[in-house]
């Protein structure tokens, strides 16, 4: 099959850019178009046996000619010759099929890893939900967080329709380690969480109700395409895995930054729980199931790992008196 000189850079382009995400990435499309190959080469070497009567091998040998296209048609049996064209057009259409996924693959891998690569000058990495508010009370943005949530409910939205289409994006992973999709939109989910149960007056309500919602929304559009159970009308005081004890500690770290809180954190733990059970259990699975980096509130995974606390910058200002 011949492929355009456009065509080739543009393959070359998707391969080169898709690579950044990791060598696995690339592994897994080449993977995919070879298991394809060699399942059409399979498939129609055993249909040629068994219409023909040819031995095993000068079966197999008329299917690889007829699917890589080398230009003959059977001379053996008549019977042959429509899966001699078949099999000839089976090659160039998967082949065909491979160059047009990628860029699909792509534009979708790079909206999601623009906004991921964004939040770490707001949550660090790894992003923990607790450390975006802190962060922000630290700088004095904390009435920015709005356009934040607004642009991850875009980009949940964006997330539940590609990677519930295409579930091979669910394993490309950031460009690098300590970034993670999933721990991304967990963190922002967590910090709106705890934005409206920590200061109900003060949040922006309707941008962090927004951001809940198409988040878990998301979330069960993947679960129910990879297979992870969940309840979809769970009560706001049914148990989560995450303990009060760990969400004070996280209350304590957004306080302590200078977060004007106008509850305590039993006063908002029933507030906070309430939004949480609706995504935590799927949350867990995805970041287990992808082997995310650790990060804190963020589940167990298969291999023993502490959780990764964020690292905060040193403040460090010019001295005056030089």
């Amino acid at each position: 099959m011949s492929v355009s000189p456009a065509r080739a850079v543009l393959l070359s382009t998707c391969l080169l850019k898709v690579s950044e995400g990791g060598c696995d990435t690339v592994t897994m499309v080449v993977t995919t178009l070879l298991c394809w190959i060699a399942a059409l080469f399979a498939g129609y070497g055993l249909l040629m046996y068994a219409v023909s009567g040819l031995p095993l091998a000068a079966s197999f040998r008329e299917a690889g000619s007829s699917l890589f296209t080398l230009g003959y048609a059977s001379g053996v049996d008549r019977n042959l010759i429509a899966l001699d064209f078949l099999a000839a057009a089976s090659g160039p259409v998967v082949i065909a099929l491979q160059i047009s996924y990628l860029p699909t693959l792509y534009n979708a891998y790079n909206r999601r890893e623009v906004e991921v690569t964004l939040l770490q000058a707001r949550a660090a990495e790894p992003a923990w939900g607790p450390e975006l508010l802190a962060r922000q009370a630290l700088v004095g943005t904390v009435d920015q967080l709005a356009p934040l949530y607004q642009s991850w409910e875009r980009l949940a939205a964006d997330i539940g329709e590609s990677h519930s289409n295409y579930p091979v994006l669910l394993s490309f992973r950031s460009p690098r380690p300590y970034r993670s999709w999933i721990v991304g939109l967990l963190a922002v989910m967590d910090a709106a969480a705890m934005h409206m149960a920590l200061a109900p007056t003060a949040a922006p309500v309707p941008t962090a109700r927004l951001i809940l919602r198409s988040g878990f929304t998301a979330l069960r559009d993947i679960a129910r395409v990879v297979g992870i159970p969940f309840n979809p009308d769970p009560f706001p005081d049914d148990p989560i895995e995450l303990t009060f004890a760990e969400y004070e500690a996280g209350v304590e770290r957004v306080v302590k930054a200078g977060f004007m809180a106008e509850r305590s954190a039993e006063e908002s733990w029933p507030h906070f729980r309430g939004w949480r059970v609706n995504y935590e259990r799927i949350a867990y699975a995805l970041a287990r199931k992808v082997d995310a980096v650790p990060a804190v509130w963020s589940g167990p995974r298969d291999w023993p790992a502490e959780p990764m606390a964020p690292n905060r910058p040193v403040d460090r200002r010019p001295d005056a008196t030089r």
